[in-house]
């Protein structure tokens, strides 16, 4: 176990996470740029370090770098290739490539987070950062002690430049301060993961139900989850789903409640997943492998999505 100044941490799984912190150059992900990098790339792999990049993306130096850093953290891009995901998501014909559905904006928070991680501070934040009621500093220090974990002459402005970020990134703007550039919501504020708690200071996970969730993305995620930890079991135990680091529920910051619904719902219409409970333990469970699994539970909600 390690001691943090403020809480503790467990030692994250092998592989995981890597020490990436500080490579978004102080930008958010933004409206259209997931878009626009993942077409500039599958028409030109290296036009984020050509040249005349900033005239073919339309902004400026650090920003060609932002797109390209949230481009691939996000999974979109591997190489300054697009991703089968990418290709999937994106492409002109694909799920929801303007991500107009709610649910695109949580497939990506997940694939943000899920192994291999390239953004340590988010990594942390999300998993095991436990406070239910943080400043700005607190964050600060808890990441800063968690980094040096990972990566030994650490500068703290690196870990400034994240914490300020993942917040700008996920909290909506407070609508009493002038408008600039800078604070322009980004669309991963409308997911509603960390909010305000009253005074604008201080900030809390809201850990419930989320309205705009659809059960197919949570269900896939468990998938995952499971394909990753699992070693080529057709079980998990739901505490597991829940709890552990890199695990659906503490990505999404869900209930015990919303994950059992979201299987449930998605198993009535679909008998190669369920829940099962033998002596007190409830376990997810799956007929197949979970990542084709997931894959295929994918394709089956943009499809209806575009039926509907």
């Amino acid at each position: 176990m390690i001691q943090t100044s403020l809480n503790r941490h467990i030692i994250d799984p092998p592989q995981s996470v890597n020490p990436v912190f500080a490579r978004h150059e102080t930008f958010h992900p933004r409206f259209g740029w997931l878009k626009k990098g993942f077409d500039k790339a599958k028409e030109d792999p290296g036009v984020f370090l050509a040249e005349d990049a900033p005239v073919r993306l339309g902004v400026g130096k650090n920003m060609v770098r932002s797109i390209r850093y949230w481009c691939k953290v996000f999974k979109l891009l591997e190489g300054d290739r697009p991703t089968v995901f990418g290709e999937n998501l994106l492409k002109d014909d694909g799920w929801d490539p303007f991500l107009e559905d709610p649910a695109s904006l949580w497939l990506l928070h997940w694939n943000l987070l899920k192994p291999p991680c390239d953004a340590a501070a988010w990594h942390y934040t999300f998993n095991q950062f436990r406070r239910v009621e943080f400043s700005q500093n607190d964050l600060f220090l808890a990441v800063s002690d968690y980094g040096k974990t990972l990566k030994k002459n650490l500068a703290d402005s690196s870990i400034n430049k994240d914490v300020s970020c993942l917040l700008r990134m996920y909290v909506k703007q407070s609508r009493n301060h002038q408008v600039s550039e800078d604070s322009i919501d980004c669309p991963f504020a409308e997911l509603g993961l960390i909010t305000r708690a009253g005074d604008s200071k201080y900030y809390t996970f809201r850990v419930n139900q989320k309205r705009n969730l659809p059960p197919e993305i949570v269900v896939a995620a468990c998938l995952e989850y499971a394909e990753f930890v699992g070693r080529e079991q057709r079980t998990i135990a739901l505490s597991r789903l829940l709890y552990d680091i890199g695990s659906p529920g503490m990505v999404f910051k869900l209930p015990e409640s919303a994950v059992c619904d979201a299987i449930e719902r998605v198993a009535r219409g679909w008998d190669a997943i369920g829940l099962s409970e033998a002596a007190g333990l409830i376990q997810f469970y799956f007929t197949q492998n979970p990542q084709e699994l997931a894959d295929h539970l994918l394709g089956m909600y943009y499809n209806k999505r575009r039926v509907d």
